[in-house]
Protein backbone atom coordinates (compact mmCIF):
# COMPACT_ATOMS: atom_id res chain seq x y z
CA UNK A 1 0.00 0.00 0.00
CA UNK A 2 2.78 2.40 0.93
CA UNK A 3 4.59 1.75 -2.35
CA UNK A 4 1.39 2.31 -4.33
CA UNK A 5 0.79 5.62 -2.54
CA UNK A 6 4.30 6.80 -3.37
CA UNK A 7 3.87 5.89 -7.03
CA UNK A 8 0.51 7.71 -7.16
CA UNK A 9 2.07 10.77 -5.56
CA UNK A 10 4.89 10.84 -8.11
CA UNK A 11 2.50 10.45 -11.04
CA UNK A 12 0.24 13.20 -9.69
CA UNK A 13 3.23 15.53 -9.29
CA UNK A 14 4.25 14.96 -12.91
CA UNK A 15 0.72 15.60 -14.13
CA UNK A 16 0.67 18.96 -12.38
CA UNK A 17 3.45 20.16 -14.69
CA UNK A 18 1.25 19.79 -17.76
CA UNK A 19 -0.84 22.73 -18.97
CA UNK A 20 -4.50 21.93 -19.61
CA UNK A 21 -3.78 18.21 -19.26
CA UNK A 22 -3.17 16.23 -22.42
CA UNK A 23 -6.86 16.25 -23.30
CA UNK A 24 -7.04 20.04 -23.06
CA UNK A 25 -4.14 20.55 -25.45
CA UNK A 26 -5.61 17.97 -27.83
CA UNK A 27 -8.90 19.88 -27.76
CA UNK A 28 -7.23 23.19 -28.61
CA UNK A 29 -5.27 21.62 -31.46
CA UNK A 30 -8.32 19.83 -32.87
CA UNK A 31 -10.47 22.96 -32.83
CA UNK A 32 -7.68 24.80 -34.62
CA UNK A 33 -7.36 22.04 -37.20
CA UNK A 34 -11.07 22.23 -37.93
CA UNK A 35 -10.78 25.95 -38.71
CA UNK A 36 -7.79 25.92 -41.04
CA UNK A 37 -8.30 27.03 -44.61
CA UNK A 38 -7.30 24.50 -47.26
CA UNK A 39 -4.07 26.36 -47.99
CA UNK A 40 -3.13 26.48 -44.32
CA UNK A 41 -4.15 22.85 -43.73
CA UNK A 42 -2.00 21.71 -46.66
CA UNK A 43 1.03 23.66 -45.38
CA UNK A 44 0.61 22.33 -41.85
CA UNK A 45 0.21 18.76 -43.11
CA UNK A 46 3.36 19.09 -45.20
CA UNK A 47 5.42 20.26 -42.23
CA UNK A 48 3.99 17.59 -39.93
CA UNK A 49 4.40 14.80 -42.51
CA UNK A 50 0.67 14.31 -42.72
CA UNK A 51 0.09 14.07 -39.00
CA UNK A 52 -2.58 16.14 -37.27
CA UNK A 53 -1.67 19.08 -35.01
CA UNK A 54 -3.26 16.95 -32.28
CA UNK A 55 -0.42 14.44 -32.63
CA UNK A 56 2.06 17.11 -31.50
CA UNK A 57 -0.18 19.05 -29.11
CA UNK A 58 1.53 17.74 -25.96
CA UNK A 59 5.02 17.18 -27.34
CA UNK A 60 6.58 20.26 -25.75
CA UNK A 61 5.61 19.24 -22.21
CA UNK A 62 7.92 16.26 -22.53
CA UNK A 63 10.53 17.90 -24.76
CA UNK A 64 11.12 20.78 -22.33
CA UNK A 65 12.47 18.26 -19.82
CA UNK A 66 15.11 16.93 -22.21
CA UNK A 67 18.59 18.46 -22.55
CA UNK A 68 18.01 19.32 -26.21
CA UNK A 69 14.99 21.50 -25.53
CA UNK A 70 15.61 22.55 -21.92
CA UNK A 71 15.77 26.17 -23.13
CA UNK A 72 11.97 26.06 -23.59
CA UNK A 73 11.15 25.35 -19.93
CA UNK A 74 10.01 28.91 -19.25
CA UNK A 75 8.07 29.14 -22.51
CA UNK A 76 4.93 27.55 -21.06
CA UNK A 77 3.92 30.48 -18.87
CA UNK A 78 4.27 34.17 -18.08
CA UNK A 79 4.43 34.99 -14.38
CA UNK A 80 2.86 38.26 -13.26
CA UNK A 81 2.71 39.00 -9.56
CA UNK A 82 -0.31 40.45 -7.78
CA UNK A 83 -0.68 44.20 -8.12
CA UNK A 84 1.27 44.32 -11.39
CA UNK A 85 -0.47 45.36 -14.59
CA UNK A 86 0.08 43.11 -17.58
CA UNK A 87 1.86 45.87 -19.51
CA UNK A 88 4.25 46.49 -16.62
CA UNK A 89 5.23 42.87 -15.98
CA UNK A 90 9.01 42.37 -16.14
CA UNK A 91 10.26 40.12 -18.93
CA UNK A 92 11.90 36.81 -18.11
CA UNK A 93 15.31 36.83 -19.84
CA UNK A 94 14.85 33.12 -20.55
CA UNK A 95 11.60 33.84 -22.39
CA UNK A 96 7.93 33.30 -21.61
CA UNK A 97 4.83 32.01 -23.34
CA UNK A 98 4.08 35.34 -25.04
CA UNK A 99 7.56 35.93 -26.42
CA UNK A 100 7.75 32.26 -27.42
CA UNK A 101 4.55 32.50 -29.46
CA UNK A 102 5.76 35.61 -31.23
CA UNK A 103 9.13 34.02 -31.95
CA UNK A 104 7.49 30.98 -33.56
CA UNK A 105 5.23 33.20 -35.66
CA UNK A 106 8.31 35.08 -36.87
CA UNK A 107 10.09 31.86 -37.83
CA UNK A 108 7.06 30.43 -39.62
CA UNK A 109 6.63 33.69 -41.54
CA UNK A 110 10.32 33.91 -42.53
CA UNK A 111 10.94 32.70 -46.07
CA UNK A 112 14.60 32.08 -45.16
CA UNK A 113 13.79 29.69 -42.31
CA UNK A 114 14.73 26.07 -42.95
CA UNK A 115 12.27 23.21 -42.97
CA UNK A 116 13.64 21.94 -39.65
CA UNK A 117 13.21 25.38 -38.10
CA UNK A 118 9.64 25.55 -39.38
CA UNK A 119 8.72 22.10 -38.12
CA UNK A 120 10.04 22.86 -34.63
CA UNK A 121 8.37 26.28 -34.55
CA UNK A 122 5.02 24.79 -35.54
CA UNK A 123 5.17 22.12 -32.83
CA UNK A 124 6.02 24.75 -30.22
CA UNK A 125 3.31 27.14 -31.42
CA UNK A 126 0.59 24.47 -31.25
CA UNK A 127 1.40 23.87 -27.60
CA UNK A 128 2.17 27.37 -26.35
CA UNK A 129 -1.02 28.94 -27.69
CA UNK A 130 -2.88 26.40 -25.58
CA UNK A 131 -0.74 27.14 -22.53
CA UNK A 132 -1.36 30.87 -22.80
CA UNK A 133 -5.08 30.29 -22.30
CA UNK A 134 -4.70 28.35 -19.04
CA UNK A 135 -5.15 31.04 -16.35
CA UNK A 136 -2.55 29.65 -13.96
CA UNK A 137 0.04 29.83 -16.74
CA UNK A 138 -0.40 33.58 -16.32
CA UNK A 139 -0.18 33.27 -12.54
CA UNK A 140 2.08 34.80 -9.89
CA UNK A 141 5.82 34.22 -9.71
CA UNK A 142 5.58 34.35 -5.91
CA UNK A 143 3.54 31.13 -5.81
CA UNK A 144 4.81 29.59 -9.07
CA UNK A 145 1.51 30.02 -10.87
CA UNK A 146 -0.52 28.57 -8.02
CA UNK A 147 1.72 25.55 -7.48
CA UNK A 148 2.45 26.71 -3.92
CA UNK A 149 -1.21 27.33 -3.03
CA UNK A 150 -2.60 24.20 -1.36
CA UNK A 151 -6.26 23.33 -1.88
CA UNK A 152 -8.50 20.35 -1.24
CA UNK A 153 -9.99 18.80 -4.37
CA UNK A 154 -12.85 16.52 -3.33
CA UNK A 155 -11.01 15.95 -0.06
CA UNK A 156 -7.66 15.18 -1.66
CA UNK A 157 -4.54 17.32 -1.20
CA UNK A 158 -3.85 19.31 -4.35
CA UNK A 159 -2.70 22.75 -5.44
CA UNK A 160 -4.33 25.55 -7.38
CA UNK A 161 -2.21 25.10 -10.49
CA UNK A 162 -2.78 21.37 -10.62
CA UNK A 163 -6.56 21.53 -10.41
CA UNK A 164 -6.62 24.09 -13.21
CA UNK A 165 -4.36 22.02 -15.43
CA UNK A 166 -6.84 19.19 -15.58
CA UNK A 167 -8.79 18.25 -12.46
CA UNK A 168 -11.62 20.79 -12.87
CA UNK A 169 -11.81 20.20 -16.60
CA UNK A 170 -11.97 16.42 -16.33
CA UNK A 171 -14.51 16.60 -13.51
CA UNK A 172 -16.69 18.98 -15.51
CA UNK A 173 -17.07 16.67 -18.50
CA UNK A 174 -15.89 13.10 -19.04
CA UNK A 175 -15.47 13.71 -22.77
CA UNK A 176 -12.82 12.74 -25.30
CA UNK A 177 -11.01 15.63 -26.98
CA UNK A 178 -13.18 15.20 -30.07
CA UNK A 179 -16.31 15.45 -27.93
CA UNK A 180 -14.95 18.56 -26.21
CA UNK A 181 -14.30 20.17 -29.58
CA UNK A 182 -17.68 19.15 -30.95
CA UNK A 183 -19.57 20.54 -27.97
CA UNK A 184 -17.63 23.81 -27.69
CA UNK A 185 -17.04 24.76 -31.31
CA UNK A 186 -20.51 26.06 -32.16
CA UNK A 187 -20.17 29.85 -32.40
CA UNK A 188 -21.76 31.79 -35.22
CA UNK A 189 -19.48 33.80 -37.50
CA UNK A 190 -19.99 37.06 -35.60
CA UNK A 191 -19.21 35.55 -32.20
CA UNK A 192 -16.20 33.69 -33.59
CA UNK A 193 -14.81 36.90 -35.09
CA UNK A 194 -15.13 38.62 -31.73
CA UNK A 195 -13.22 35.83 -29.95
CA UNK A 196 -10.27 35.84 -32.36
CA UNK A 197 -9.95 39.64 -32.53
CA UNK A 198 -6.81 41.28 -31.15
CA UNK A 199 -3.22 40.15 -30.84
CA UNK A 200 -1.10 37.92 -28.61
CA UNK A 201 -0.79 40.56 -25.87
CA UNK A 202 -4.55 41.15 -25.88
CA UNK A 203 -5.17 37.42 -25.43
CA UNK A 204 -2.54 37.00 -22.72
CA UNK A 205 -3.84 40.03 -20.84
CA UNK A 206 -7.36 38.59 -21.03
CA UNK A 207 -6.11 35.32 -19.53
CA UNK A 208 -4.28 37.25 -16.81
CA UNK A 209 -7.56 38.98 -15.90
CA UNK A 210 -9.14 35.54 -15.48
CA UNK A 211 -6.16 34.46 -13.36
CA UNK A 212 -6.85 37.36 -10.99
CA UNK A 213 -10.43 36.17 -10.60
CA UNK A 214 -9.20 32.64 -9.92
CA UNK A 215 -6.86 33.83 -7.16
CA UNK A 216 -9.66 35.80 -5.52
CA UNK A 217 -12.04 32.85 -5.65
CA UNK A 218 -9.67 30.11 -4.47
CA UNK A 219 -7.82 31.17 -1.29
CA UNK A 220 -5.17 29.00 0.32
CA UNK A 221 -6.81 25.86 1.70
CA UNK A 222 -9.96 26.25 -0.41
CA UNK A 223 -12.20 23.19 -0.52
CA UNK A 224 -13.04 22.48 -4.15
CA UNK A 225 -16.01 20.26 -4.90
CA UNK A 226 -19.12 20.11 -7.10
CA UNK A 227 -20.11 23.76 -6.76
CA UNK A 228 -16.67 25.03 -7.71
CA UNK A 229 -16.40 22.66 -10.67
CA UNK A 230 -19.79 23.82 -11.91
CA UNK A 231 -18.85 27.49 -11.48
CA UNK A 232 -15.55 27.31 -13.36
CA UNK A 233 -16.04 24.67 -16.04
CA UNK A 234 -17.70 27.24 -18.37
CA UNK A 235 -14.56 29.41 -18.09
CA UNK A 236 -12.39 26.46 -19.06
CA UNK A 237 -14.69 25.71 -21.98
CA UNK A 238 -14.37 29.29 -23.17
CA UNK A 239 -10.58 29.32 -22.85
CA UNK A 240 -10.12 26.05 -24.74
CA UNK A 241 -12.32 27.33 -27.55
CA UNK A 242 -10.47 30.64 -27.66
CA UNK A 243 -7.14 28.86 -27.80
CA UNK A 244 -8.21 26.70 -30.72
CA UNK A 245 -9.82 29.49 -32.73
CA UNK A 246 -6.89 31.83 -32.17
CA UNK A 247 -4.32 29.20 -33.12
CA UNK A 248 -6.25 28.67 -36.35
CA UNK A 249 -6.29 32.41 -37.02
CA UNK A 250 -2.51 32.58 -36.61
CA UNK A 251 -1.88 29.64 -38.91
CA UNK A 252 -4.31 30.89 -41.55
CA UNK A 253 -2.61 34.28 -41.52
CA UNK A 254 0.82 32.65 -41.96
CA UNK A 255 -0.08 30.13 -44.64
CA UNK A 256 -3.00 31.60 -46.57
CA UNK A 257 -2.43 34.92 -48.30
CA UNK A 258 -6.15 35.08 -49.07
CA UNK A 259 -7.14 34.97 -45.41
CA UNK A 260 -6.98 38.77 -45.32
CA UNK A 261 -5.05 38.73 -42.05
CA UNK A 262 -1.76 40.52 -41.45
CA UNK A 263 0.63 38.24 -39.59
CA UNK A 264 2.77 41.21 -38.52
CA UNK A 265 -0.08 42.43 -36.29
CA UNK A 266 0.14 39.51 -33.90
Amino acid sequence: MKKSAIIFSLVFTVLQAFGWSQKGHDTVAFIAENHLTKAAADSVATLLDGRSPVYWANWLDNASHTPEYAYTKTWHYKNIDAGTDYADAPLNPAGDVVTAIREQIHILSDEKATRDQNVLALKILIHTVGDMHQPMHMGHLSDLGGNKIPVQFFGRDANLHGIWDGSIMNSGHAWSYTEWANQLDRLNAEAEAAEVAGNVDDWASQTYDIAKRVYNYFPKGAKVSYNQVAAWTPVIEQQLLRGGLRLARILNAIYDSESGDDVTKF
